[in-house]
């Protein structure tokens, strides 16, 4: 067992992100995509100079990929949408649960072969399992894959693409599929990562060159890495409770971006904890994979 400690974790920017999620690294810009959900913000954090532009959002944005086309697809409070933040083009696709007052898109992440995948949870009211995991098609279509869930997270592939991952916060769990590229069929559903006591609750995740899966566990003060076994193998420490997601990036894609969440404290925890919402990096043995693009 390989122990990264907190000390070696650094804090790039207080933000007080009420939900800092969704870090995206854009390896054309040498850069890291990232929103705040319940802040309603898009930001671009710019190591080079140690700076972050934001702007507002039209509303709230789960998660969001980068568009071969330029711009960004995203999961947006109501449906799929394309984006452009420079000129705050918000143009809608399509919404497969506008039924579904409760609900709103929450993680996603664009697969090999160009396609963007999202799922929802349940926002307000009673924790039922009536959300669910789309994928949608560059033709604009989307697919319900997955349903019966109360709050999507944690979504992955494995570089060979044989194996997506894909998690439920509330239900505590992280399954694995049998993934088909081609026609992004899923298959042989099965429990990769159930939780214990004290191991938190899963959140947003990615994967290495080595297969291993890095999920941040908010409640636990850690972030993990798990083998293709599911085995844990690598622990980070950190100086903040909850994690929200993790993403590679640097110029050789070893530097682990962490985002968190800010919301939900009381003004004493606020003011002995000043580092959740932040943003923060690590530099780890492994190396990630360039995010694929929309399209």
């Amino acid at each position: 067992m390989h122990t990264i400690p907190a000390s070696n974790v650094e804090c790039l920017l207080e933000s007080h992100s009420k939900v800092g999620e969704c870090p995206t690294w854009n390896v054309a810009e040498q850069c890291l995509y990232w929103i705040d959900i319940e802040g309603r913000k898009f930001h671009r954090w710019d190591p080079s100079s140690a700076s972050n532009q934001s702007w507002d959002t039209p509303e709230r944005f789960g998660s969001f990929g980068m568009r071969q086309a330029g711009g960004f697809v995203v999961a947006a409070e109501n449906g799929f949408h394309f984006y452009d933040p420079m000129s705050g083009d918000f143009t809608p696709i399509t919404d497969p649960e506008a039924d579904k007052p409760n609900n709103r898109f929450n993680d996603g992440r664009c697969d090999r072969a160009g396609r963007f995948w999202a799922g929802t949870m349940i926002d307000q009211g009673e924790n039922i399992p009536d959300a669910a995991l789309y994928c949608l098609d560059p033709n604009g279509g989307a697919t319900l894959k997955q349903d019966s869930i109360i709050l999507a997270n944690g979504l992955a592939w494995s570089p060979d693409n044989t194996t997506m991952y894909f998690a439920d916060t509330r239900m505590a769990v992280v399954w694995a599929y049998d993934f088909d590229l081609d026609n992004a069929a899923l298959s042989n559903r099965r429990v990769f990562i159930d939780f214990g006591e004290g191991d938190g609750v899963p959140d947003g995740a990615t994967v290495d060159t080595d297969g291993c899966y890095w999920l941040t566990q908010p409640r636990s003060w850690t972030i993990r890495r798990y083998t293709p076994a599911g085995q844990v193998d690598t622990v980070i420490e950190l100086p903040f409770e909850r994690p929200t997601m993790c993403a590679f990036g640097g110029a050789d894609l070893k530097t682990l971006y962490i985002t968190s969440l800010g919301e939900f404290l009381d003004d004493e925890e606020k003011a002995n904890r000043p580092l959740e919402g932040g943003l923060f990096k690590v530099e780890v043995d492994a190396q990630g994979l360039p995010e694929p693009l929309f399209g």
